[in-house]
């Protein structure tokens, strides 16, 4: 329990991650208000805070157009005069039309649109009052909407210093977290954790004053070497837990999966086609993590077509010949199938059986599957999340791969690997990581990339065009349509609604089939059943259907060779990554004359982040480009989502600045080899009992 917290408080604390009064101290400010001074009304800057010393006026409750406490207010006194600027121009509520100027009158509007009968009894006519917010123009003037307030009863002190404002949570007011960071910061041991080489060396400025200067200071106008000293101390603490957990995974015995190069020397042989030296360079390396005694823990990158399924193909095959089995886990039924398929026909030819497994499989189907991988006979399973249920027990499983991992939650990544003993995992992603997040977020982790496409791939081109242009889209759809090539036209998620995307997905579908009857056009979305979704898709892949309509689950996994144009609708509402992805799902054809195309429809007007966004995937097809930036406009945590990764999202440390990055990480690895006990001690200031392994 935090001192000075009651249950109800603790409760709410813990809320926001505040479990102890070290917690509290590196709770920083998320931003500072000025009630050091006092502002007269005919001051007032417009859409800005201000605090002023009022008397109220007068006070009624009004009902147009809703219920409201609307108090009119003065200037108490004349006598801060000395802070007033120029009068104001305030705009009407409709930004024309009525005008008043902030001087004109000297009285102010504090507009209440949720209260109390104890407020009314308050704000009556006489009372003096402290009032903080922002003035704006209104309807009924110069107002404050629900400004925070208190009652003056005689000459109350004006504070000296900028009052901070932490981030909270609903019914933890800023007055009781002040009082307990307070406190905190009189009574917690702010000592130094870092060894005193290491502080010297870097040049880090003392951790005590840095943290007592963030809490009174701005960050932006606070001296860089204190925000330097806290986003180093952040990225250590994170460091030192990711390597530790990497350290403790090697501690345990996995079975050594060294094979002898039949199945993959077969394999190789029998593709149509050479690895290229980034896929060649990528296998080597999984192939040597394979053969070790201790659990291999990767994360092969590799941009949209790059070849990775085929390098997993040789893991599953490597795990085979040492006499273990394998699973890969998919988290969406098209793509699962769609690696079910591509293996089976590699493999299939080996000897080895690859089986399938989806939540919508009849159960009889589903038992037999079961069966014969519970008994060994079955070496590798390909699936769905139907793979981490309890029912499902392998034989010997050795090789657990995740595809697309960062969509599966961390204990859904963790269910699956525990399905054997201390097995290897290899999670792989399409969705390029820039390099600073590598080494920051996935410091547990040993990293692949596949930084090369195969030979005769052209990149898509790509281009931005108006909705309103959409008539031209479709004639240009009939054009290649008749001359033999396929399209896609995809859908968005709208308002995060699956029932809105359905039927918008059923009314393009209707729109197009309308307007090019000749084609033959078919649907794919979310909601279908398995094996009406299997249905269509492969007879895309037959290239009976010319034209597929579809929603985002043909994102991922989908190979059809003769696509050639991709058409996204409403682009604007899609994430980078999603787009980026779309577009890599055509342009898969090795002759020259099948390059992609991708249009990206937009609704005008734009805002700037989707301008923005639209700017980067239209000048850059280079997937961890696009992944930079994409991190640079959304931030770590909404880029890697905190709840699948489960890391603690940084709060005061930049991903951007690599040399920090770099710094804290060699910090990390030479305090556990020479300093266990100061990394220990950093470690429980910064984690405290949430220091558990950051990865799955």
């Amino acid at each position: 329990m935090i001192p000075g917290a009651t249950p109800l408080v603790a409760d709410k604390l813990r809320k926001l991650g505040l479990q102890t009064q070290t917690d509290l101290v590196l709770h920083l400010p998320l931003r500072f208000e000025d009630e050091t001074r006092i502002t007269l009304i005919s001051a007032a800057v417009p859409d800005a805070a201000a605090q002023f010393d009022v008397t109220v006026i007068s006070s009624e409750i009004v009902y147009r157009p809703r219920r409201q406490l609307i108090c009119r207010v003065e200037d108490a006194c004349g006598e801060h005069g000395k802070h007033a600027g120029p009068p104001q121009v305030f705009p009407g509520p409709s930004g024309g039309g009525r005008r008043e100027t902030a001087s004109s009158g000297g009285d102010l509007i504090l507009r209440f649109l949720n209260f109390y009968p104890s407020q009314q009894k308050v704000l009556q006519p006489g009372a003096r009052l402290r009032v903080f917010g922002e003035v704006r123009g209104g309807f009924w003037g110069t107002e404050m909407i629900h400004p925070r307030y208190q009652l003056l009863r005689g000459d109350e002190v004006l504070p000296t210093t900028l009052t901070p404002v932490y981030p909270t949570t609903a019914g933890l007011g800023q007055a009781t977290l002040r009082r307990l960071i307070g406190r905190a910061l009189q009574e917690v041991d702010l000592g130094e954790t870092l060894p005193d080489p290491v502080i010297k060396r870097l040049q880090l400025a003392d951790l005590a004053a840095s943290v007592r200067l963030l809490h009174v200071t701005p960050r932006e106008t606070a001296q860089p070497a204190a925000r330097q000293r806290i986003a180093f101390d952040e990225l250590l603490a994170q460091q030192i837990s990711l390597r530790q957990a990497y350290a403790a995974r090697r501690m345990h015995q996995a079975p050594r999966l060294a094979g002898d190069g039949t199945l993959t020397g077969r394999l190789l042989a029998a593709l149509p086609f050479r690895l290229t030296d980034a896929q060649a360079r990528v296998w080597q390396e999984i192939s040597r993590d394979l053969a070790e005694p201790h659990p291999m823990q990767r994360l092969l990158q590799g941009d949209v077509g790059s070849g990775k399924t085929v390098v997993a193909a040789l893991a599953m095959l490597q795990a085979v010949e040492a006499g273990h089995q394998a699973a890969l886990m998919a988290p969406t039924e098209i793509l699962a199938e769609q690696h079910y398929r591509k293996l089976a026909a590699w493999l299939t030819p080996l000897g080895i059986e690859v089986a399938w497994l989806s939540g919508s499989q009849k159960k009889r189907d589903k038992a037999v599957v079961l069966a014969k991988v519970g008994a060994g006979e079955t070496a590798l399973l390909v699936g769905t999340h139907a793979l981490i249920e309890e029912n499902v027990e392998f034989a010997r499983l050795g090789l657990a791969i995740v595809d697309e991992q960062h969509r599966f939650g961390v204990r859904q990544r963790l269910a699956l690997k525990q399905k054997g003993l201390h097995s290897h995992q290899l999670a792989m992603s399409a969705t390029p990581i820039p390099r600073t997040l590598a080494m920051s977020v996935y410091a547990d982790l040993d990293v692949s990339v596949i930084d090369a496409l195969p030979p005769g791939r052209t990149p898509v081109v790509t281009k931005l065009v108006s909705a309103a242009r959409r008539h031209e889209i479709v004639a240009r759809v009939r054009e290649l349509c008749r001359s033999g090539r396929q399209v896609y036209w995809v859908c968005p998620l709208i308002e995060e609604s699956e029932a809105l995307q359905l039927k918008t997905a059923e009314e393009t579908y209707a729109h197009l089939a309308a307007e090019l009857p000749e084609l033959r056009i078919g649907l794919v979305h979310g909601r279908l059943k398995s094996a009406a979704k299997a249905a269509v898709m492969t007879a895309f892949v037959k290239n009976e259907i010319q034209l597929l309509v579809a929603t985002t689950v043909i994102e991922v996994g989908v190979d059809v060779p003769n696509a050639s144009l991709m058409v996204i609708e409403h682009a604007e509402r899609f994430g980078l990554a999603q787009l980026h992805q779309l577009r890599g799902r055509v342009g898969r054809g090795a002759a020259p004359e099948l390059q992609g195309a991708c249009i990206l429809l937009y609704e005008t007007p734009l805002s700037a982040t989707a301008r923005a966004r639209l700017k980067i995937i239209y000048e850059s097809s280079d997937g961890f480009e696009i992944a930079r930036q994409d991190l640079h406009l959304r931030g770590p945590g909404e880029f890697i989502g905190s709840r699948q990764s489960g890391l603690p999202l940084l709060r005061f440390a930049d991903l951007e600045d690599t040399a920090l990055v770099e710094a804290a990480r060699a910090a990390a690895e030479e305090m556990l080899a020479k300093w266990p006990e100061h990394a220990e001690r950093h470690l429980a200031r910064w984690l405290g009992g949430r220091a558990e392994l950051l990865k799955a």
